[in-house]
């Protein structure tokens, strides 16, 4: 039954993913904001917070889809080791037939 715990296998990938994802995201978006600090002027300034914003929206959204990806993935497989069991439990059921030669 090892097969079975696949499916959550899959989702604690994608978990360990979607953190490493946002920390990245995170880390980035905190060096764009540094950089606006040292910025000279306000329109630079407003420029690398503009950036630092769409950094963390976009890798927010990469994120989220990562994380759907997964679940769909595990959810089909789950569904599908589901449904090979029911058929192969239906085809014990079924006896045999003979062929009339």
């Amino acid at each position: 039954m090892a097969e079975a715990d696949l499916d959550v296998l899959i989702r604690q990938i994608a978990k360990a993913q979607n953190k490493s994802l946002m920390a990245a995201v995170k880390k980035r978006r905190d060096q764009i904001m540094a950089r606006a600090a040292k910025a000279k002027d306000k329109e630079t300034r407003d420029q690398f917070r503009l950036i630092a914003r769409s950094t963390m929206e976009l890798g927010t959204a990469a994120a989220r889809r990562l994380q759907n990806s997964a679940a769909n993935t595990a959810d089909s497989y789950a569904r599908a080791i589901r449904n090979a069991t029911e058929e192969a439990a239906a085809a014990a059921k079924k006896p045999a037939k003979k062929k009339d030669v």
